[in-house]
Parts: C-alpha cells; structure tokens; sequence
C-alpha cells in the first residue's frame, strides 16, 4: 500500500491547485505517468475529478479526496461533466548531437570524413539506411510525371531579326498594326521626347 498523499496547495486536496483565472486545476499520477484532468470552478469539484481517476486506477481508498464515497459510480456522479483525462508528457530526451569533422591540418578533406566514418561507424550506417529506405519509397511511388513524358526540352528556334518581321509586315485586311518601318518611326519620335 502506498503512503498517503499530502494536499498540496492551499485547496486541501490531493493534487488540486489554483489557477490564475481563479479555476482550479487538478491532475493525476499514475505508474510514472501524470494525468492531466481538467479545471473546475470550485475546488470541491476538482477534488471529486480527481476522486474519479483513483477508483479507474483502482488505488485504495486513502487516496481518496472523500474517502466516504461507497463506489466508483457514486463517484462519477458526483462529476456530472465527466473527467477526460489527457496524458502529460515530459520532456523528450534531447538528441545526441552528431559529433563534428574536424580535419586536421595537412588532412585531406576525404581522409577526415574516413576517420569520422571509423570513429563513428553507427552515423555512417544512419545515412545509409536513410538513402536506401528513401530510394525504396521512390521506386514504390513509381518514376516522376516528368520521367514518364520524357525530358523536357526546349528547341531552339534560329531566326534572324528580318525573318522575324517577315511575318507581321504583311498587312491583313483590316489589321491597323503598323508596318516595321512605321514601328521605328514611332519608337524613334518617343525617344526624342
């Protein structure tokens, strides 16, 4: 049997403390995991919450807020809303940072990176296994839109500028385009303004 909790806070129950709203907040613990359980108005109904939680977690009666609650059904009627309890996660584990490539003077660049692979075979076998798992995903999804119409490519077109005009210097019927030389003359006369 566990040790009794002490309250904590100035609520007088079990894992029960004020918000800055004014609310109470009330979590659980259980098996090295926390519990969060929700915010009451009232310190009371935030101690029932927590009541709930210890008759789910079939904890002995001691632990209990209102020890004089005969069963776990009374007890979540005391809590109409219900409890939802959401696990509070720690911190997670900061990651190993990978150990830099120093290279040493007079070293040649591929001769630090095969000492850093000796020294440090599981990064290597990392980045292997990352290359590999991603070529396979690759090949699952099949080759890209691009790969299947073929590359594409740009032809390029010779023409000279005259050529060029060839095609737009013809008049059609009523087309008010200028003609190249009226074209110039107009670019000219705008320049000189």
């Amino acid at each position: 049997m566990a040790p009794k909790k002490t309250p904590k806070g100035k609520s007088g129950f079990f894992d029960v403390r004020q918000k800055p709203s004014g609310n109470w907040g009330v979590e659980f613990s259980d098996a090295g995991r926390r519990w969060w359980i929700g915010t009451y108005p009232f310190a009371h109904e935030a101690a029932r919450a927590y009541d709930v939680a210890v008759w789910r977690a079939e904890r002995p009666r001691s632990h209990l807020n209102f020890p004089e609650i005969e069963s776990r059904a009374v007890a979540e009627m005391l809590v109409p809303q219900g409890i939802n309890m959401k696990e509070i996660t720690t911190k997670k584990k900061k990651k190993m940072k990978k150990p830099s490539v120093v290279v040493s003077a007079g070293e040649t660049d591929e001769e630090a990176m095969a000492r850093f692979a000796q020294e440090h075979p599981e990064y290597v076998q990392a980045e292997l296994e990352y290359y590999w798992k991603r070529e396979a995903e690759q090949k699952k999804k099949g080759p890209k839109k691009e790969d299947e119409d073929g590359p594409s490519t740009v032809i390029p077109i010779e023409s000279s500028f005259e050529e060029d005009w060839a095609d737009f210097s013809e008049e059609e019927e009523g087309c008010d385009d200028p003609t190249k030389e009226e074209f110039w003359e107009q670019f000219r006369s705008s320049d000189e303004e």
